[in-house]
């Protein structure tokens, strides 16, 4: 049988994961809008004006993988579960429907935030208006015919609130069990993908950082205490990717990106190396790349990577979105040659230079997350995409 052909085109060796800091004039004219005194449009004038100012920031640095920073959200999770008829928003979260074991609420909890949000499922769950196709036609409209196939739009993850709220997810009398839930929200994103293609997209990137929290043995412990399976859970995460994904065109690139938490301050969630859960995300679900953090030892070693397959490409997130502190080239040089030979040595083996090609670089996240960023500034964030495409010209000549 022949190897299936690796597609690599996007992503292209200097990537960037897709939030990007908001300009303070935007942050301020949202806040007015929440605060209804302003208009959607007025709000819109300023986002528009701010895309194309990154959008301009991300050419000059030589980034082709365009996006608009997702300054359209607040959150990156927004645009699916806010815009899905039968989920309900709920302010403030009742804390019994928020699960322990799951990193990010324990951190919240510990931090003493007052006031989330969340969205429950109330009835079934019907999408009648798109996720992200506006916004997709929004940076067409300010973006050159040329780039139109390189824009990326970044999606949140099906299991989203899932994950947050077991046994609260959806009511039983609604949905009897986790696959009829899923199955409508494939239906959604299948609707939303094949209409994201009409208008002309090629590629996505789905935002999950829970699948990341199966590494920390935190949540795996956690979840064992409260008797649930966590093995039989991320094997249903898997085959919900799967059905979302199902009848996607060919020629649309699909990623997954993978964090342990980027929330303010650099604050993660968890801990733990992807060694766990390595055949299963990189054998079993079926998209292109991975979008992986690596700029910290909390994200373990290299040493996974040896089950990536070999049509299939990583992006490794090497590069810090948490502190303004620029890596040296050299060194992030070394780490990507000592990831390729990990590749190579992998099933089935192949050669350090075709394991090479499967490699992409990246920052380990987005530089805002939310709407409030991390501490790294307008200039350090330029920076360190310039520091990308530096180290993606030092290793392959080209980005």
């Amino acid at each position: 049988m022949a190897t299936p052909t690796l597609k690599l085109n996007p992503p292209f060796r200097a990537e960037h994961i897709g939030s990007l800091k908001r300009p303070t004039k935007l942050l301020e004219k949202r806040k007015e809008f929440e605060n209804g005194k302003c208009t959607a449009e007025e709000l819109k004038v300023v986002e528009d004006e701010a895309i194309r100012t990154i959008v301009q920031m991300q050419r000059e640095v030589g980034i082709k993988g365009i996006t608009d920073g997702e300054f359209r959200r607040h959150m990156f999770y927004d645009g699916v579960f806010d815009n899905l008829e039968g989920m309900k928003h709920v302010k403030p979260v009742p804390l019994e429907m928020l699960m322990d074991y799951v990193p990010d609420v324990a951190a919240f909890k510990e931090h003493d935030f007052k006031g989330a949000d969340t969205y429950i499922c109330v009835s079934k769950l019907k999408r009648t208006k798109p996720f992200y196709v506006p916004q997709y036609e929004a940076l067409k409209a300010l973006t050159n015919p040329e780039e139109h196939k390189n824009i990326k739009i970044t999606m949140a993850a099906p299991e989203w609130f899932h994950l947050r709220h077991g046994e609260y997810a959806y009511p039983k009398d609604v949905y009897k069990n986790d696959d009829e839930y899923f199955a409508d929200i494939a239906i959604a994103y299948q609707a939303e993908i094949q209409d994201l293609y009409a208008a002309g997209c090629r590629n996505i990137q789905i935002d999950d950082p829970l699948l990341a929290y199966f590494c920390a043995e935190s949540m795996i412990k956690g979840m064992e205490e409260r008797g649930i399976d966590h093995v039989a859970l991320l094997d249903t995460y898997i085959k919900a990717y799967n059905e979302c994904l199902k009848g996607r065109p060919a020629d649309m690139n699909v990623g997954l990106h993978l964090c342990r938490g980027n929330f303010r301050n650099g604050l993660h969630f968890s801990e733990g190396g992807y060694d766990r859960i390595a055949i299963k995300l990189f054998r079993e679900i079926n998209v292109d790349c991975y979008y992986l953090e690596y700029d910290t030892p909390r994200a373990g070693t290299f040493e996974p990577l040896k089950h990536l397959p070999a049509h299939k490409a990583v992006v490794l997130g090497l590069i810090s979105t948490k502190f303004p502190r620029l890596e040296d080239v050299d060194d992030l040089v070394k780490r990507v040659q000592n990831a390729a030979n990990i590749i190579a040595s992998g099933d089935p083996p192949r050669a350090v230079d075709v394991a090479l090609n499967q490699i992409c670089i990246s920052p380990q996240c987005g530089f805002a997350s939310h709407s409030e960023g991390n501490l790294v500034d307008e200039h350090a964030m330029r920076e360190k995409l310039s520091l990308v495409v530096r180290t993606a010209q030092a290793i392959w000549g080209s980005v």
